[in-house]
């Protein structure tokens, strides 16, 4: 006996819940090994641009992906060689004037704290000097346990490296075949839908596009701010620390806890004064205002159509769900829901329990 109309969609929407359910569960299954996968998505996905403005100068698809990752990856290489000669030089300097920082605030920083703070606190330079001298062979017993400890962990540490090394192979693959797998997606989509979600998807592009152009904008701002600032507060590697601090910005606490860490450590290494550790803080806690209360919420929120107060809810509410990456993706995935709201929106405006009475 053949099955009715309406039987038959009921039975089609419970595959298509079930298939739906089967996917998250993989998905959930197999989080461990996506990470490689997703951050592959996500530079193709900003890369694709790029690599198709090169398509259309002549140079062939697979060497314009191959052309930008390399360009990626130097990019990330000068951060690290800004990054790591600073943290190495600053550090050594930091263990030879360790007893003369100690000494500067005994003298600066305790009387302080006995006149506002009614705390009496007393800074042994000489006895630090000598502790550190006594625990140099100790220090020294470290480092092999610590080999030994990579050693245990080696299998998660190569996991790392596979991933470290797995994202752009992935990365070069999605983008060499970046329009055939949009165009099979495409095809994919049932066609009483197709209109619908096609349109969705542009909108979304739009609005994800736009707001990689405030990102960008927002971290080319901050990165002028923090140099010129530190520059004003004295210090010798204000550049490389503002630079450094503007582009990772993206990245919620990495960029501005790693500046304000160097930018504090070449203060306190610098002179004899408390005056550029003061700079610092000033410069640090108005950048900290200046990106959370006016760049990103107008040069972002408005760009991807987000109030200003959405966009700070938005960065609120991601970060207690998801943490870390839920603060990373939090505006994205708020553009993304914002249009699915405007579709809502007009179903709800165009239904007749918004326009009549219910029946």
């Amino acid at each position: 006996m053949p099955l009715q109309p309406s039987h038959r969609d009921h039975l089609f929407s419970a595959l298509w819940l079930g298939l739906g359910a089967a996917f998250i569960w993989l998905l959930i299954e197999l989080s461990p090994i996506l990470t490689p996968f997703l951050l592959a998505g996500i530079l193709a996905y900003i890369c694709a641009p790029l690599v198709e403005r090169l398509q259309h100068t002549g140079l062939p698809r697979a060497a314009g992906a191959f052309l930008v990752l390399i360009l990626l990856g130097l990019l990330l290489a000068l951060l690290g060689l800004i990054v790591v000669p600073l943290l190495i030089d600053e550090m050594a300097l930091l263990f030879a004037r360790l007893p003369e920082i100690v000494r500067l605030l005994d003298e600066h920083l305790v009387p302080w704290f006995e006149r506002h703070l009614h705390l009496r606190l007393s800074l042994d330079a000489e006895g630090l000097r000598r502790l550190a001298s006594e625990n140099i062979d100790s220090l020294q017993t470290v480092v092999p346990k610590i080999l030994e400890s990579l050693k245990i962990g080696g299998i998660a540490l190569l996991g790392f490296f596979a991933n470290l090394l797995l994202t752009p192979i992935v990365a070069f693959y999605l983008l060499t075949d970046w329009p055939q797998l949009v165009q099979r997606l495409e095809h994919a989509i049932p066609r009483p839908w197709h209109a619908l979600i096609t349109r969705i998807a542009r909108e979304v592009d739009a609005v994800l596009a736009e707001f990689l152009r405030g990102q960008l904008t927002v971290m080319l701002a901050l990165a002028l701010f923090y140099s010129l600032g530190l520059w004003l507060a004295g210090l010798p590697s204000a550049l490389a620390i503002g630079v450094l601090t503007g582009l990772l910005v993206f990245v919620p606490y990495l960029g501005y806890g790693l500046g304000l860490l160097l930018a504090l450590l070449v203060a306190l290494l610098q002179g004899e004064s408390l005056g550029p550790l003061i700079g610092v803080a000033i410069v640090f806690g108005l950048g900290q205002l200046i990106e959370s209360f006016l760049l990103t919420p107008y040069l972002v929120g408005e760009r991807i159509g987000l109030h200003p107060l959405a966009v700070i809810f938005a960065l609120m509410a991601f970060g207690q769900l998801f943490g870390f990456f839920g603060i990373l993706l939090a505006l994205p995935a708020s553009a993304a829901l914002l249009v699915a709201l405007r579709e809502l929106k007009a179903v709800y405006l165009a239904s007749r329990f918004y326009n009549g009475p219910l029946q």
